[in-house]
């Protein structure tokens, strides 16, 4: 299977934001600051196109 780099951004994010969200119900509520960060690298990605890890994935595949 062929995954793009935007592709693997929004599997990472995703498993990012479940693991955290679970983590924060789960464990201590303080978890949730990591999927607010998340959500909102998410958010500003989708008007500015620049994500950090956009940057490494493409590192990593070239």
């Amino acid at each position: 299977m062929n995954m793009s780099v935007e592709d693997w951004i929004k599997v990472i994010a995703g498993t990012f934001v479940f693991t955290t969200s679970l983590l924060g119900y789960l464990h201590h509520p303080y978890w949730l600051f990591f999927t607010m960060f998340v959500g909102l690298n998410l958010f500003q990605f989708g008007f500015t196109k620049f994500c950090p890890l956009k940057l490494v994935l493409q590192k990593i595949v070239k």
